[in-house]
């Protein structure tokens, strides 16, 4: 897939899962709880014990039904890493050229992390696939309308702090998709589920998802 169609199908439901624990074992049990709710599009942290070899098991177990990428890539060394395990994206809280280069050197698309439309217009200037507000509780859904007004191409994904009542909101405001921690995949597989469907419907109903509006990209 090239870069372009990885991004699509990593934003296509509008939502993309970050998964961070304190160990192996349990970062594989909460990404197949998301996956088995019907979330296509997840990111391992790498703060996460082990984390490379999460990526790589999943992507093994999931095969073409879902996208699987790194998070808290801060550097080339990390970047080229999550590259050598498999990670289909990159995402960072912060922007640094070489993990952009170097996710795209290996054809991966990268999410940096932004906060001001300095940061967001460098960023793009770089060739950030997508730009990742962080973090988004510091600001709020105003944000994204008020940058997109005079940067209507930036593809934002606020993340960090952003809650289920909230979510609909930032994509109502222009942002093309929401990153979303425990505040999705805490709690049980029945849970787990019950709360991701009631999230894609709340968000298809803001906006459709991206495989069905093509004038988004």
């Amino acid at each position: 897939m090239y870069r372009w169609e990885i991004t699509r199908a990593a934003l296509a439901q509008r939502v993309l899962a970050i998964v961070r624990s304190d160990s192996y074992d349990h970062a594989h049990a909460t990404a197949d709880s998301l996956l088995s709710a019907g979330i296509t599009s997840l990111e391992i942290s790498l703060t996460t014990p082990f984390a490379l070899e999460a990526v790589t098991t999943l992507i093994r177990e999931v095969g073409d039904d879902a996208v699987i990428g790194a998070g808290t890539v801060l550097d080339a060394a990390s970047a080229r890493m999550a590259v050598d395990a498999g990670a289909r994206f990159l995402v960072s809280p912060s922007l640094d050229p070489e993990v952009i280069r170097t996710g795209h050197r290996y054809g991966l698309p990268v999410f940096p992390g932004v906060a001001t439309p300095t940061e967001a217009v460098h960023a793009m200037e770089l060739g950030a696939d997508a730009l990742k507000l962080f973090p988004a509780s510091a600001y709020g859904p105003r944000w994204v309308s008020d940058v997109r007004a005079a940067l209507p191409q930036a593809a934002v994904v606020p993340t960090g702090g952003v809650t289920l009542a909230e979510a609909p909101d930032w994509i109502a405001a222009g942002a093309v998709a929401c990153g979303m921690g425990s505040a999705l995949s805490e709690g049980d597989r029945d849970t787990v589920g019950k709360r991701a469907a009631e999230l894609l419907a709340r968000l298809a109903d803001v906006a459709p998802p991206l495989d069905s509006a093509p004038e988004l990209y």
